[in-house]
């Protein structure tokens, strides 16, 4: 009798701890202290404690996706914020990569809604009668145009755009323009002091230094050829998108362009339980990661499966095959 009560005692015990959740204690590489990445990981610190009291999720600040592919690739982190585009670039071992990149897996997309604008001076605008990307290069308009700093990867997408409608950097300086290299919130006060002509970035709409820079210069949206859309999608695998008629002053029709995404990596070293885990809290405490910017209340357990440029690390799949978002 007494044996028959500890193997019930026993086999209470055992399945307590089958219906625990795995606790998680991963460091979450990132970006500046303080922008939308940092708060990401605090949102899912927050979910995963939501699962588990114990669970920590340490976000570590570093250069951005570029850095953080670096530090996946060397298993040198946990899990990384990775944009879609940084992505394509490391599998296929272009620039800034030495080789590809192979070891990566996905755990979720966090968005897919950073669409690349191209705010251009309406005085110029008018002056050379611009009103697409595609007609700068043979416009002759002497423009100064803001790109991302070198490491950003909005700074190649910016690029390519431009070169895809025609316009090289011989091309600009040939017209008596050129390209200076400033972050988001440097080329709103380049624009607004008339040092460049043009900004460009890849953000979300209505971000602080978007604003500043319709609230205070005299700028008009660009529109962007279709041909151009596709040709930086299939470069970058990065998707279609519209920013809305009326999302800016002089903004009258809807502007289609495309977007930049960004996701939760992490390597084929991770233990397909902790995967598991962390996938399983991000869905089930999806609310704890919309809460931390009002960006990101477009969050769906869908957005978090679209993803199409990594596979899923099999401890994710698994939680999104059980709950139906794949197959």
């Amino acid at each position: 009798m007494r044996f028959k009560s500890l193997a019930l005692a026993l086999g209470l015990a055992v399945s307590a701890t089958a219906g625990q959740a795995q606790s998680v204690d991963v460091t979450l590489s990132g970006g500046n202290p303080g922008g939308l990445w940092s708060l990401l990981g605090a949102g899912m610190d927050r979910a995963a404690k939501a699962n588990d009291p114990d669970s920590v999720i340490t976000y570590q600040a570093t250069g951005g996706g570029f850095a953080n592919i670096g530090l996946l690739a060397a298993n040198r982190t946990d899990l990384g914020l990775v944009h879609d585009a940084e992505i394509q670039l490391a599998l296929s071992g272009q620039e800034p990569f030495s080789a590809p990149v192979e070891n990566m897996q996905a755990i979720g997309y966090m968005y897919n809604w950073a669409p690349m604008h191209f705010f251009l001076n309406s005085k110029m605008a008018e002056e050379y009668d611009i009103d697409s990307l595609d007609d700068i290069a043979s416009s002759g308009a002497p423009i100064t145009i803001g790109i991302n700093r070198s490491g950003n990867i909005t700074g190649n997408v910016a690029l390519f755009m431009l070169e895809a409608a025609g316009l090289d950097e011989a091309t600009l300086e040939s017209n008596g323009g050129s390209f200076v290299r400033a972050g988001a919130n440097e080329q709103g006060d380049l624009m607004q002091d008339g040092r460049i002509d043009m900004a460009t970035n890849g953000i979300f709409i209505g971000h602080a230094s978007f604003r500043a820079i319709d609230e205070n210069t005299d700028v008009v949206l660009l529109e962007i050829p279709q041909d151009v859309i596709e040709a930086t999608n299939k470069e970058f695998g990065t998707s279609a998108y519209t920013i809305p008629a009326g999302s800016y002053s002089n903004q009258d029709a809807d502007i289609n362009t495309m977007a930049l995404g960004a996701m939760v990596v992490t390597t084929d070293q991770m233990e397909d339980a902790v995967a598991e885990a962390l996938a399983k809290a991000f869905l089930e405490n999806i609310d704890e990661i919309r809460g931390v910017h009002g960006a990101m209340k477009q969050l769906t357990p869908e957005l978090m499966v679209s993803q199409t440029v990594l596979p899923f690390h099999p401890g994710a799949e698994k939680v999104y095959k059980d709950a139906g978002l794949i197959e």
